[in-house]
């Protein structure tokens, strides 16, 4: 009587693991209209999310290998020019990547004059307070509650959740009333990196260039789909993901990939 009762278990659990509710991965992947929504279940993976920096630039392909992660998407914004980073990259409690040290943002008198604004720029944190794991989408200078520090992070920007903020982060420039300079493409159809909060898990949209939005139309997709605070990370060329082996999103004519500076890295 016990063998049968426990074969008719095993045979339960099996059927449960194929259909996926005996055994769930905390990664979750939907693909429809050229978009990859991808929800991690933050409990699950609070220990395992890790933004890096490169000092050499890399495809996402080759952060995802080299790193030995699960999943991996492209984070911040950097000068192709000098390979120096535009965003704030925390790695392991310590700064990793600091834009005040890249002196064409310094040099460049535009760029200076509004640099307040591009130092502020919104961030994906994760924070330990006393032990506990929260995540937060604020902008860089926004400051911590007693007993919390930054585990990790990533700058990015604009914030697109629950208030779009292209001027105060210096995305569009405004005289007279009319934009007379861009940046990010944030007016162009692109693909795009997004990362959202809804509850407790994180959400990440892929918008390839089967499907390419403004700044606007994403603001606005983040809102169709309940997320609570969201942010953009580098767009464009750069958007990339990597699943495990199994799936690949690069946004250049090959299948090589951009080079780039910084990642979002999940292991578990």
């Amino acid at each position: 009587m016990n063998r049968f009762f426990l074969t008719i278990v095993a045979l339960f659990c099996i059927t449960m693991i194929s259909c996926g509710f005996c055994v769930s991965e905390p990664v979750q992947i939907d693909y429809q209209n050229g978009i990859y929504h991808i929800t991690l279940d933050g409990k699950r993976v609070q220990k395992g999310i890790k933004f890096v920096s490169s000092e050499k630039l890399m495809t996402n392909k080759e952060a995802h290998e080299t790193s030995r992660s699960k999943f991996t998407i492209n984070t911040g914004f950097f000068d192709p020019k000098n390979q120096k980073t535009i965003s704030y990259i925390v790695t392991d409690r310590n700064i990793s990547a600091d834009p005040l040290f890249n002196e064409n943002l310094l040099m460049n008198p535009v760029l200076r004059q509004n640099l307040d604004k591009i130092i502020n720029r919104t961030e994906f944190r994760v924070v330990d307070c006393d032990g506990k794991i929260n995540y937060e989408i604020v902008p860089h200078k926004t400051n911590l509650d007693f007993a919390c520090s930054v585990v990790t992070s990533a700058q990015g920007g604009p914030m697109l959740l629950p208030e779009l903020r292209l001027e105060e982060e210096f995305f569009i420039l405004k005289k007279d009333g009319k934009i007379v300079r861009t940046s990010a493409s944030v007016l162009d159809k692109t693909a795009r990196t997004i990362i959202g909060l809804k509850g407790q898990d994180i959400h990440i949209l892929i918008i390839t260039n089967d499907n390419p939005m403004t700044i606007y139309e994403a603001r606005d997709l983040c809102q169709q789909l309940g997320f609570e605070k969201a942010m953009a990370f580098d767009g464009g060329s750069s958007t990339s993901m990597n699943y495990k082996k199994s799936i690949e999103v690069v946004s250049t004519n090959d299948s090589a990939g951009r080079l780039l500076k910084s990642f979002m890295i999940v292991n578990y």
